[in-house]
């Protein structure tokens, strides 16, 4: 599989059969990242009213869109294309200093054999039932902004328990990202031995079962200009 990083929280994971699965696209004009221009066949989004996380109506193509808080509050797991998306319902921070908070859905689904987990928007400390959800979990997709999502101390407690082989940061502050409100990536960083962090210096990277490391590594990629 491919994966790779318009930014936020947003990714685009390609099968090795083609299948192509776009992760909670943004509205470019309010983030400040580009516009996402490749075509899905499927769309995945953590809630269905945040211009952060929701735009799957700007995704070109006709890609099936899947609301993975509605996944989460229906049943559980959703298939689409043989792929099975399992989500678990979760909130933004509750003492969020912005506005009210919102629901929104976690997920995670398997592609080439890899688990990948995907945190949403979750803005407090996780539940045993939500740790056991992500349990197992190959590539962890991680909000490393800190406040208004997970703070980073509970994020590193999570990481801890489920023990992915892969962590990628997401959805920290960058040159392009509009608003001020989250870290750096090197606070995240902080909470990691620097021979256990690798960066691909590009926004694109091939991952395969085979070659994910025994032990958990922090990987950096770019995001898309």
């Amino acid at each position: 599989m491919r994966l790779k990083w318009y930014g936020h929280a947003s990714f685009l994971i390609t099968t090795n059969d083609g299948i192509k699965i776009i992760t909670d696209p943004y509205t470019p004009e309010t983030s400040g990242y580009a516009p996402v221009r490749d075509e899905a066949d499927i769309v995945i989004t953590s809630s269905n009213n945040d211009r952060f996380h929701c735009r799957g109506d700007l995704i070109p193509g006709q890609p099936t869109i899947v609301n993975a808080l509605e996944v989460a509050q229906q049943g559980g797991s959703r298939i689409v294309k043989g792929i099975t998306f399992q989500a678990i319902e979760a909130m933004e921070a509750l003492d969020h200093r912005e506005h009210d908070p919102d629901q929104n859905g976690m997920y995670r689904f398997q592609v080439d054999g890899i688990e990948i987990g995907h945190i949403g928007d979750v803005g407090n400390a996780f539940s045993e039932k939500q740790l056991r959800f992500f349990e197992g979990v190959d590539v962890f997709l991680a909000l490393a902004g800190g406040h208004p999502t997970i703070e980073l101390d509970e994020l590193k407690r999570v990481i801890d328990h489920i023990q992915p082989r892969l962590v990628v940061p997401m959805h920290f502050r960058t040159l392009t990202y509009k608003l001020r409100n989250i870290y750096w990536i090197e606070r995240f960083l902080e909470y990691f031995d620097g021979a256990d962090i690798d960066f691909a210096s590009h926004y694109e990277v091939a991952l395969d079962k085979a070659s994910l490391p025994a032990k958990t590594r922090v990987l950096v990629v770019d995001y898309v200009r």
